[in-house]
């Protein structure tokens, strides 16, 4: 055979909000997942794959640089990705992809390359620079609402208002299983689905391609068509992780206190007022059900693209990532979304398939994994030695079938909790916006929060309690475990601090070592 090997096809898959556990190949005792599943059957489920931060702008930064946010940057949905770092799309064109985006990436631009009345500065919901988009789909939705308007749907109530249930009356704090307007088949993730499959079937067999889908759902708003909404009794489900009371949980620590008293219901059911820890046990456990339906709304549109893939001829050259951004409390600690430092809000799936590596098929790693090691997955697979300045760590070996001689025994993730054009957290707390962060070290024993502004440290046995109810911080007989994982902490910061050109060094011989590439300003426009 002559001639170099083809590049194989890419289809990188992110689920907004969707928890780590929430999926039946990873041993969910009520969420079903079956088309997730045949994808795990095929490829490699990681049981231990934690988001780099939250929200959304944050955590995709992540995903997208390979960097963790310490050197990302992105602090907050609406933090400027500087224009100089690398991505996810940047990297797959400069390997003779187009890589084309179906959906959203949530990147504020970098606002030293654009004009002051760019319109783009107005919005953290740009597009990763790198990216061709094919079907761009913001949070208002108005490419699916109107698309649900040429389907002979009402969608004049617009965003958020078409998410509400039916015959709902205004200022119903009451939580039902009712519908939607639109049905399972005009779901923003099934309208996703369907532009990705129209575009597949205009690709070229003989050239490889690089798709982003990235579906909003399991995120908030939490509603689903039928069947979906009533597929999961209210009464089943594990038990929460929660103290007592939401006050108890509130006395716990001070941030917790703010982030309770900010969560409020109509962000995650339009027209509901009043907070979210007042909702009721039943509350919590009928919304938990829609959520878990929303997941299996996403499990049913990833097999219509399983399908289609199959259909097309290219599942046999096709790589699939299927992953998230972070997760969602879904009722744990009286709270919904994500944030903070609790494991509900960043434990993510991902399952990886390579058709070229099915030695591993089927099997699941029981390691740490983070999201900044996709890029350097994805272009270790696609023939790229993946960059030495960028924090994550290829997976390519566990896809073979082997385990890395050397690998993390911990999970880390950031949180910032700033509020540069209001200032809420800064006034609230009494400190600086530099100061409004948190950092996490999470072993497979114990877990470690460290906050910036005199806030007080956290300390978790895991293993004893996994609902992360009891504070060991000021135990005395847990004050060595404290001060070891804070110096790991502080060793781990030291020694993932921006390394783009740290890894260099000019001689009379010229450059020694790596620098990472300079962007140039007319690739990010």
């Amino acid at each position: 055979m002559t001639g170099k090997a083809r590049r194989p096809n890419v289809l990188l898959i992110t689920c907004d909000q969707w928890r780590g556990d929430c999926l039946s190949a990873a041993g969910h005792p009520v969420v079903k997942t079956p088309n997730a599943d045949a994808l795990a059957a095929e490829g490699v489920l990681f049981k231990r794959h934690y988001g780099g931060a939250a929200p959304c702008s944050p955590a995709r930064a992540c995903l997208y640089t390979g960097l963790y946010q310490m050197n990302n940057r992105v602090c907050r949905n609406g933090s400027p990705l500087d224009a100089r770092h690398g991505n996810i799309a940047l990297h797959a064109r400069a390997l003779g992809y187009d890589p084309t985006l179906f959906g959203y990436t949530d990147v504020a631009l970098d606002p030293r390359l654009l004009a002051p009345d760019d319109p783009r500065l107005k919005s953290y919901e740009g597009v990763l620079p790198g990216f061709t988009v094919r079907q761009q789909l913001p949070e208002h939705q108005k490419q699916w609402l109107s698309w649900l308007a040429q389907q002979g749907i009402d969608a004049s109530a617009g965003f958020p208002g078409i998410h509400r249930p039916l015959d709902e009356e205004d200022g119903a704090d009451a939580v039902t299983e009712a519908p939607p307007i639109y049905s399972k088949d005009h779901t923003p993730t099934a309208f996703l689905a369907g532009e990705f499959i129209r575009w597949l079937g205009e690709q070229e067999q003989a050239t490889p391609w690089f798709a982003h889908l990235s579906f909003i759902s399991p995120h908030p708003p939490f509603i689903v068509p039928e069947p979906y909404n009533t597929l999961y009794d209210p009464a089943d489900g594990p038990t929460f992780h929660r103290a007592a009371s939401w006050r108890a949980e509130a006395q716990s620590h001070p941030y917790l206190a703010y982030d309770l008293g900010r969560q409020r219901r109509a962000k995650f059911r339009p027209g509901a007022t009043g907070k979210v820890h007042d909702w009721s046990e039943d509350d919590f456990r009928t919304i938990r059900a829609i959520y878990y339906g929303m997941i299996s709304e996403v499990d049913a549109q990833l097999g219509r693209v399983w399908q289609a893939v199959k259909a097309s001829g290219a599942w046999g050259d096709t790589i699939i990532v299927l992953t998230s951004d972070h997760a969602e409390m879904m009722g744990d600690h009286f709270m919904l979304g994500k944030g903070g430092y609790f494991d509900g809000g960043y434990h993510i799936p991902l399952i990886i398939r390579d058709p070229r590596h099915g030695k591993a098929a089927g099997s699941a790693v029981d390691r740490f994994t983070e999201a900044v090691d996709i890029l350097p997955t994805l272009a270790d697979l696609l023939g790229a030695a993946p960059e030495p300045h960028l924090d994550g760590c290829s997976l390519k070996p566990f896809l073979s079938g082997g385990t890395p001689a050397v690998w993390r025994d911990a999970a880390h993730w950031e949180f910032d909790f700033r509020s540069i054009a209001d200032g809420d957290a800064e006034q609230h707390f009494g400190v600086s916006s530099r100061q409004c962060n948190l950092a996490v070290i999470r072993t497979k024993k114990f877990k470690y929060v460290h906050f910036g502004g005199g806030l007080p440290p956290l300390l978790f046995n895991m293993e004893a309690d996994p609902g992360e109810l009891t504070n060991l911080a000021t135990s005395p007989a847990h004050l060595s475990t404290r001060l070891e994982f804070a110096e790991r902490l502080l060793a781990w910061r030291a020694e993932h601090l921006d390394q783009s050109l740290a890894l260099a060094e000019l001689t009379e011989n010229g450059v020694a070592g790596h620098f990472g590439r300079a962007w140039a300003v007319g690739s990010r426009q």
